[in-house]
């Protein structure tokens, strides 16, 4: 029963780039086309934004604007496009909406709104439109609100043993939403004077519940993959969001550790906040050689076909935001070393995301042909 549920996830996240709607006049084809697309939209495709958000961010920091500004305007296309399109299946098919929000295997794909929006927010932030990206932390942080008791609540009530599993589901993109909130409000409260300083111990509280969220989810998800059965259909993209949730709890750390609160019990906490930096920081280096293991063993021994999923840019975001991190860290630390592995991992997100990027023009195009338009 779970590799069927797996398998139907898979399928479902291929329906964001090639789903075949019922016929339509010629007049109105495109039109169908296009309301089908919208209707099996992927729950975690924002996942495209923050992969395309955080190398672009990396870019900046490195220096290399021409290329992170290409990828900022790419961005600012995508997000108010995958806004629209969710606000839209919303009012044209909320039974859709709805579905995936109460299906423990999906409910937590929708944490890439809140990361997503925390990652453009801190380009426009770095672009020196601060007072939009405040907009867009607030508008994260409620939408997290909603989000955070809404998935546990799913995942208490309508989970079963032989459901959703933490490998499946995507559960630590929960987190990799919770800890984006703090990088993005830490470089938005800073001129905020008293409302900054609230804002301040708040995201001190909420890198802390990241961590707590964190420890609870590896653990069952170490226990998942080690000392279960595990098949080629349990290892998707998702999988390289372990890593991810731990690159961006040390990118969220170093911010921390790099802004003034100007609070001395927040002060205080530095020296915790330093040393759990470095060891998540290195846990999540732990774990990249043996995620390539697993998709050598997938698609090398077993044989599986690599074909484009939404779920990629989930495999994507996590090699941006190593980079960005391990550069956040070389400066919070004042270790330079750690700059040039940042140097080296922010290439190779670029490859994949341009590899990425490639698949979903492909599959797009071939659901185009597929309905003969």
């Amino acid at each position: 029963m779970d590799e069927m549920s797996a398998k139907t996830e898979t399928r479902a996240a291929h329906t964001g780039a090639e789903t075949v709607a019922r016929p339509a006049h010629a007049g109105t084809a495109p039109l169908a086309w296009l309301d089908g697309q919208i209707r099996t939209l992927y729950p975690g495709s924002f996942a495209l934004v923050m992969a395309t958000g955080i190398i672009s961010n990396a870019l900046f920091f490195e220096g290399r604007r021409g290329i992170s500004d290409a990828l900022f305007a790419f961005n600012c296309l995508a997000y108010p496009w995958l806004l629209l399109a969710t606000l839209l299946r919303a009012l044209r098919h909320g039974r859709a909406l709805w579905a995936d929000l109460v299906n423990p295997r999906l409910v937590f794909s929708f944490f890439t709104i809140v990361a997503a929006t925390d990652v453009f927010g801190i380009a426009l932030n770095l672009r020196g439109y601060g007072a939009p990206a405040l907009g867009l932390w607030v508008f994260a942080l409620v939408t997290w609100f909603c989000l955070i008791y809404l998935s546990f609540g799913v995942l208490t009530f309508l989970n079963t043993a032989r459901g959703a599993n933490v490998v499946h589901g995507g559960w630590l993109i929960a987190i990799v939403g919770t800890e984006s909130l703090v990088i993005l409000g830490a470089a938005v409260a800073q001129p905020l004077g008293a409302l900054g300083t609230a804002i301040f111990v708040g995201i001190h509280m909420l890198w802390g519940i990241g961590l707590a969220l964190y420890g609870i989810f590896i653990v069952l998800f170490a226990h998942r993959i080690f000392f279960f059965e595990f098949e080629p259909d349990d290892i998707t993209p998702l999988l390289w969001v372990v890593m991810g949730a731990a690159a961006i709890s040390t990118n969220a750390g170093s911010m921390l550790l790099m802004t003034d609160s100007g609070l001395r019990f927040l002060d205080a906490m530095r020296p915790f906040i330093d040393g759990m930096t470095l060891i998540v920081w290195a846990w999540g280096t732990w774990w990249i050689p043996l995620l390539v293991l697993f998709g050598v063993w997938k698609h090398g021994v077993c044989r599986v076909p690599l074909t484009y999923t939404p779920m990629l840019w989930s495999l994507v975001f996590p090699l941006g935001m190593y980079a960005l991190a391990s550069l956040r860290l070389s400066l919070a630390s004042d270790y330079p070393p750690l700059h040039f592995i940042s140097l080296g991992m922010v290439w190779v997100a670029l490859a994949a995301w341009i590899a990425t990027a490639v698949g979903l023009t492909r599959a797009t195009w071939r659901s185009w042909r597929m309905r003969g338009l």
